[in-house]
Order: structure tokens, then C-alpha cells, then sequence
């Protein structure tokens, strides 16, 4: 059997009709292309850098889409070991069972990529005179055991502490690096963000709060000091940077394994000089 070829006249509808063929397959590529969103999943301190990185990501490349959702550095985690997210957005280190869930699950650990860094901040209202606290001081705020503004150097008014949900890094990395993993007070309110906390310390004069450095908006940062004979630093990419600032911490993005495709792509442009230029824009810091 030969196979047989065209050999009749080009006409303008052979041509208008190989043209339309071609438009459709690339139609079809491109519909390709953009049917798989690149998901990202956790914590709520990183989200309004996530949706930073994702809204001039997605600017640039037009048939990419990157859907970013908060819940928690423990949500996210828990969507990356059920393989309901691409990436996990944490503002702690997995700890070594939840990695090797993932490594039981799909035979290697996950991979860690440090993506921007915080310098976790004390939030106080902007009323009050206290400028500067140490980590004992902290411990025994968020422990119960000074209630009173005057125990610390402010004024003589019962001290309101708000905090966030045990699902959140940020709530784990305070309770680990501050608190010595002791338990928090029974008074400690628990917001369900970041955002939701720096609103409250913003509008109650006697109140003390922690979060990340780029939500500190409407409040005033307080210098800690990691002893009594430390100095008080307060948070600045210098100070996170040469590791003054005590409470600083690393960011991270989580995998199932190496990205590849349009995931690689996505991490590679958060980790280039221009994104790591939008996460200083943000209110956080460069990862290097």
C-alpha cells in the first residue's frame, strides 16, 4: 500500500485551513500549559509574599497559574504528606516525623528550599513605653508569670497577650525558641493570623503580640535581648543577617522532590535577585 500525498492546487482555502490546524494546536499547547496550576499551600506568615512572587510571576508569563492559600505552616505540611499541594509555605522547619511521613509515602525526604528570612517581631502598641524586653521577660509574659506592665518597666496596667493558633510555625517556632517549649498562659488569645494579631495590639494600649516583620504595621517593634547582659536588638536585615537579632528564623518552601517543569521555574524566579527583591518589598529578607 503507498501512501498517498496532495498534489493538487494550493488554494486560499488549502491555506486558510492549514493555518486554522495550526492555531488550534497551539491553542491546545497553551490550554495545556495553563491547566496545571502550580498550588501553594501554608503558612500565613509567607502568604502575602507567596501572593506577591505569584501576582509578578504570573504577570510575565501569561499561560501560568499559581494559586497561593494560607492555613497555617501545619496545614500546608499536612497538604504536601497528602499530596493536596506542590509547594508548603512554612515559617518553621519540618520536624523529622513529618519528614519521614513524606519519605515513607513517596520514597525520598522532601526537599528544603529557604526561600527569604523573618526576624519574628515583638509587637507592642504604640501607647506603650516599654521599648525593650528580654527573652526571660517574654517567657514569663506568655507564661503567666508577670501579668503587670510595671513588672517589665511600663506603666502599672494588666498585660493582654495575643498569639496565634497551634497549627501555625509561627505559634510552634515562639513556643521552641522563646518560650523553651514551655506552655503557653490559658489567657494567651490565639488569632487565626498575623494580621489578626497585629489588629488587636494596634487597638488595645496594654496588649503584646509576635508575628513577622513585614506585618508590622500600626504598632511598634520591641528590641529583645537574648540575656540580661545582651544588648536589645530590634529586627533589620543587617541584625537577621549576622544573627544578632535572637529571634531570627529562615522561611522555607517544601517539596515532595526536586522541582522540575513549571514548578522548578517558579522556585528558580522566588530565588533570583528580582524576587528576592520583592520579598524586601514585602517587609522581609533576602535569603542570602
Amino acid at each position: 500500500m503507498t501512501r498517498e500525498t496532495y498534489t493538487g492546487p494550493i488554494t486560499r482555502w488549502t491555506i486558510y485551513a492549514a493555518g486554522l490546524l495550526v492555531t488550534l494546536l497551539l491553542a491546545q499547547c497553551a490550554g495545556e500549559r495553563a491547566s496545571r496550576p502550580v498550588t501553594l499551600k501554608g503558612s500565613d506568615t509567607m502568604v502575602i509574599l507567596g501572593q506577591r512572587w505569584a501576582e509578578t510571576y504570573m504577570a510575565h508569563h501569561p499561560h501560568a497559574t499559581i494559586q497561593v492559600t494560607g492555613g497555617g505552616s501545619g496545614t500546608g505540611i499536612a497538604a504536601l504528606i497528602n499530596g493536596t499541594t506542590d509547594i508548603c509555605q512554612a515559617s518553621r522547619p519540618m520536624k523529622d516525623e513529618e519528614k519521614q511521613q513524606i519519605a515513607q509515602k513517596y520514597g525520598a525526604p522532601p526537599i528544603e528550599t529557604l526561600v527569604a528570612k523573618d526576624g519574628l517581631s515583638i509587637y507592642l502598641n504604640e501607647k506603650n513605653p516599654v521599648k525593650e524586653l528580654s527573652f526571660a521577660q517574654l517567657k514569663d509574659i506568655y507564661t503567666g508569670q508577670v501579668t503587670n506592665w510595671k513588672q517589665v518597666g511600663g506603666a502599672s496596667a494588666p498585660i493582654t497577650c495575643y498569639g496565634r493558633e497551634n497549627n501555625s510555625g509561627t505559634y510552634t517556632f515562639f513556643k521552641e525558641h522563646v518560650l523553651g517549649n514551655a506552655d503557653y498562659a490559658p489567657g494567651v488569645q490565639a488569632l487565626p493570623g498575623t494580621a489578626a494579631v497585629v489588629n488587636a495590639v494596634a487597638k488595645d494600649a496594654n496588649s503584646i503580640g509576635y508575628g513577622g516583620a513585614a506585618y508590622a504595621q500600626g504598632v511598634h517593634d520591641c528590641a529583645v535581648k537574648k540575656d540580661a547582659s545582651s544588648p536589645a536588638v530590634l529586627p533589620s536585615e543587617a541584625t537577621v543577617h549576622d544573627g544578632s537579632y535572637p529571634i531570627a528564623r529562615g522561611l522555607f518552601w517544601y517539596t515532595r522532590k526536586a522541582p522540575e517543569g513549571a514548578i522548578k521555574d517558579f522556585v528558580d524566579f522566588a530565588l533570583s535577585d528580582s524576587g528576592q527583591a520583592l520579598a524586601k518589598e514585602v517587609g522581609y529578607f533576602p535569603a542570602r
